[in-house]
């Protein structure tokens, strides 16, 4: 007679795992999408130079759409910039930024929009395009990480604007300073060197289908002709997720992995995470219009807690099925 009951508070059990289980991974450990003015918010981490990060940037003034996360329309988000145009280029030149005091420890997943642009013609570039950017995590937030400084203490994943590098998608760490080669077998596109693992050209990177400015740019900027290089991320909004999962960090856009990094032995200076943009030599662009249009973007920023929840939700499909057994 007492088996019902039991039925019945088994699958309540259940249930309510269940449930805790998704509230713990609805609700986000931290989110900006750069609406209201947040630069009192945040630390920005510059190299020597001329380095600049707007994060308060309405980016529909150079002719950008509002990102696909955004709401209502709107066209603020993070500008960075590196070796500006008329200054004495450096490197490394570059500057990253992280929310003020945040640490974030577990499983999660930092996920945002990043629009990549460059002075144009396309698709080669104008002067000085062939800079990189990105995003990362296990940082103090405090000191510059960029490719070539010394004080790299991060984990972070970066691609060229434009194409222009032997190594347009990148990833760097205490255990690579100078980036991860492709025989380090971190790169979803293979070991191989011809083409090289890291460079636009490879295979596994045409699905990012070259892409001219938007039809608002060019209006603005009548130079912005052309579509840029197969296997490059510029001139659109792209779904960028870096995800740790116990000492494994893996690095996808827009759903398409890229690389997988084991963090073991790695120095990580805290639990921050950061975006970063940096010039891949010591020349600045001689184009004015770099000024306006070399950049990357950054919007609708979300850390999101990735459990424990796993485990949970199987105890709680176990407790499901056991109590379907003492039906």
């Amino acid at each position: 007679m007492n088996a019902p009951k039991m039925n019945l508070s088994l699958h309540c059990l259940a249930a309510g795992v269940l449930l805790t289980a998704f509230n713990a991974s609805a609700q986000n450990l931290y989110t900006e999408n750069f609406d209201t003015n947040p630069t009192a918010n945040w630390t920005v981490s510059p190299t020597t130079g001329a380095q600049a990060a707007d994060l308060f940037f309405d980016y529909s003034t150079v002719g950008i759409p509002s990102a696909p996360n955004s709401t209502g329309g709107s066209t603020r988000g993070m500008k960075l910039q590196a070796n500006l145009v008329g200054t004495p280029g450096v490197f490394p030149g570059g500057v990253s930024t992280s929310p003020t005091g945040q640490s974030f420890a577990g499983d999660y997943k930092l996920r945002f929009d990043m629009w990549m642009n460059f002075n144009g013609p396309m698709p080669a570039g104008g002067s000085g395009t062939t800079q990189a950017g990105g995003a990362g995590l296990g940082t103090a937030g405090t000191l510059a990480q960029v490719a070539g400084s010394p004080t790299v203490n991060s984990l972070f994943f970066s691609t060229t604007m434009d194409g222009g590098s032997a190594a347009d998608y990148r990833a760097y760490s205490s255990a690579a300073a100078t980036g991860y080669l492709p025989a380090s077998g971190i790169f979803a596109a293979g070991t191989g060197t011809a083409p090289d693992a890291r460079n636009n050209s490879n295979p596994y990177y045409s699905s990012f289908a070259g892409q001219p400015a938007p039809a608002a740019q060019l209006v603005l900027f009548p130079g912005q002709t052309g579509t840029a290089n197969v296997g490059t991320l510029a001139f659109a909004w792209h779904d960028v997720v870096i995800e740790k999962s116990g000492s494994t960090v893996t690095w996808s856009v827009d759903g398409k992995l890229l690389a997988t990094v084991d963090t073991t032995g790695l120095t990580l200076s805290g639990g921050n995470v950061l975006f970063n943009h940096y010039d891949t030599n010591a020349t600045a662009s001689t184009d004015p219009l770099s000024a306006s249009l070399l950049f990357t973007l950054i919007d609708n920023v979300s850390v999101i807690p990735e459990p424990t929840s796993a485990s949970v939700i199987a105890l709680g499909l176990g407790l499901l099925a056991l109590a379907r057994r003492r039906k």
